[in-house]
């Protein structure tokens, strides 16, 4: 009953606020008008990336949680973005084989029960040249802070929504078949075990 209250009332709010760092932020502008006419965004949460897109970009926004979708909603209505909402996990998307042009998933893969499902599915419903554009933050090369990270991340994640700290989201989509075309890693503001970001894009 408490976990409920707390995954429904308070976790949105909190993931919503604390998703608008300027870095953060920054990022978003920078990668997500790259993605363009048909995308599939995984992990929309509480839609912070919809203000970015191309006026011209349609999007197929996924995302498990229907208490953040509601933000999203409201963020899509003020910004003009096209968007089709679908309150479902990236693990299976309800979509054809082939059918977007371009992929976005921004800080979803450290939260995804199973992310090479999702990665697979993404890949599956990308055309053939499709790129996923990311920015995920994951496990730091730095061996102090990865201590940090494997030794907390049981006690983070039930607090975070599901959220892993030491994932290594180059890797992950590497064994799924993408391959990455542009990355850039490093800490953003931030507490340093949950801020080592990697960003760019990858190809089906």
């Amino acid at each position: 009953m408490i976990k409920r209250w707390y995954e429904t009332r308070i976790l949105p709010g909190l993931l919503n606020s604390l998703m608008k760092s300027p870095d953060m932020t920054e990022i978003r502008r920078r990668w997500v008008p790259e993605a363009s006419g048909d995308v599939i965004e995984i992990g929309v949460g509480s839609g912070l990336n919809l203000p970015f897109y191309q006026q011209s970009a349609r999007v197929f926004a996924v995302d498990p949680s229907e208490e953040l979708q509601a933000f999203a909603r409201e963020l899509a209505e003020k910004s003009g973005t096209i968007v089709d909402f679908c309150a479902q996990s990236g693990e299976s998307i309800p979509a054809d084989n082939n059918q977007f042009d371009s992929a976005v998933i921004t800080w979803t893969m450290c939260t995804i029960p199973n992310p090479h499902n999702a990665l697979m599915e993404i890949k599956r419903v990308l055309k053939p040249g499709g790129r996923v554009y990311f920015a995920e933050h994951g496990l730091s090369p730095d061996a102090g802070v990865a201590k940090w990270q494997h030794r907390i991340n049981g006690i983070w994640k039930p607090l975070a929504g599901g959220c892993n700290l030491n994932r290594r989201p180059d890797q992950m989509l590497a064994e799924a078949g993408f391959t990455i075309d542009h990355m850039e890693t490093g800490h953003i503001q931030g507490p340093k075990f949950a801020t080592y970001t990697y960003q760019g894009f990858a190809t089906v």
